[in-house]
């Protein structure tokens, strides 16, 4: 059989796991490894290559990293006899130009039952939506962003306990497993494409900080414990405690009666009322200071609290 010739565009630690499936498969002939350029990280801001790069370096993968794909016209030529990109949080668009060059076409990996969640953040807004279930649709890439055809997909449950970064790190391996299916597909020819209902189609924009923005008075303890949940660890949820951000990392419920948006300290407890019930915040970190415990916390207090 002739292996399938293959340009891979990603960039973060999430599409490490997809890149090293097809680095391995025995019927994919890896051209390239597209990727974003350098950045600097860390304290010392020095040059830190994506992670798919390092891969990359490290497998002797040719690779190319690039701010704007739709430009490099002179690497572009190079594709010319390429089968199929695959493309999993690259974090650029490809113009039409772009995706009519591989023959078999050119195929998104998305962490979400599509039409369910398009955009950048499926995977948290799943969780704020408190989704008992989630999943991963390849689809055959379009203009428009995350519209195109499915051409697999498979559903992944969701615990009631799981955060974003564990989400996150359970559907990156999960978007291996459904390329490796998905390439059976094509090395068979058996590909059966589903339209998606633009009648179910929901959004999951880029979150920004100011959505960790913790407003007691106003939600349930459900909406409260999945937006703990959901954006852990980014952008992390928080409140403001004299008028210093406190980071919560976790809450349970609290027996006491305290009214919505009231703050109370009850034998040595954060708590705070909500539309439905009383939380306490077990988890947390108030700015300049370690992470803790609200007893912990309480205990070097000196003055009154007052949270908003």
């Amino acid at each position: 059989m002739k292996k399938l010739r293959v340009v891979y565009f990603g960039t973060p630690d999430f599409s490490v796991p997809s890149l090293d499936l097809l680095a391995n498969h025995p019927c994919v002939d890896l051209k390239f490894v597209v990727s974003m350029p350098d950045r600097k990280a860390g304290r010392g801001y020095q040059l830190k290559s994506p992670e798919v790069i390092e891969y990359a370096k490290e497998k002797k993968i040719p690779y190319f990293q690039t701010s704007n794909i739709n430009l490099e016209k002179d690497f572009l030529t190079q594709l010319a006899d390429v089968d199929v990109f695959i493309v999993l949080a690259f974090a650029q668009f490809l113009s039409e130009s772009v995706l009519s060059l591989p023959a078999k076409g050119a195929f998104n990996i998305h962490t979400s039952l599509l039409p369910k969640y398009r955009g950048a953040a499926p995977i948290q807004y799943a969780l704020l939506n408190g989704d008992q279930e989630t999943g991963v649709s390849i689809q055959k890439m379009v203009k428009k962003m995350d519209a195109g055809d499915i051409g697999h997909s498979h559903s992944v449950r969701i615990s009631s306990y799981e955060t974003g970064g564990q989400l996150y790190t359970k559907l990156k391996y999960q978007a291996a497993l459904a390329l490796n299916d998905f390439l059976d597909k094509i090395l068979n020819n058996n590909i059966q494409y589903e339209s998606q209902d633009e009648s179910l189609v929901s959004f999951a924009p880029t979150l920004k900080r100011e959505d960790g923005k913790l407003e007691f008075s106003q939600k349930t303890f459900v909406e409260i414990n999945n937006q703990v949940r959901a954006l852990y660890p980014w952008p992390g949820t928080y409140c403001l405690l004299n008028d210093k951000r406190l980071k919560v990392f976790g809450i349970e419920k609290s027996s006491f009666k305290v009214s919505p948006g009231e703050v109370q300290t009850k034998n040595g407890e954060l708590i705070i009322g909500l539309r439905d019930c009383a939380i306490r915040l077990i988890d947390i970190q108030l700015e300049g200071k370690k992470r803790s415990s609200d007893r912990e916390l309480l205990n070097g207090l000196k003055t009154e609290i007052k949270i908003n």
